[in-house]
């Protein structure tokens, strides 16, 4: 598949992409190009691969849903600007 002016053209205006004519020409072959590398990798035989990731009867461990403290607060209020005791030390809003 090749793409014409007219056609990257209209994929330019969908994009919203304002294209002086003389980028068109090289933006149809940029286009036609990357076309080209997706057409070769189509080609390639890929029955019976199994997929790297994210395919097939994958499931993530699922882990019970408990609420904690974190039980951090020496690592949490590490990096903290400013600490008062066991909390986050902030300015004061309302008068």
């Amino acid at each position: 598949m090749s793409l014409d002016a007219d056609t990257v053209r209209r994929v330019a205006s969908l994009a919203r992409i304002r294209m002086e004519p003389a980028e068109l020409a090289r933006m149809e072959a940029e286009l036609n190009g990357i076309l080209g590398w997706v057409e070769q990798l189509q080609a390639v035989p890929t029955e019976g691969v199994e997929p790297m990731a994210g395919g097939g009867a994958v499931s993530l461990r699922l882990r019970e849903d408990a609420v904690t403290d974190g039980g951090k607060p020496d690592a949490v209020l590490a990096n903290a600007p400013d600490r008062e005791g066991a909390y986050f030390g902030v300015p004061k809003v309302v008068e």
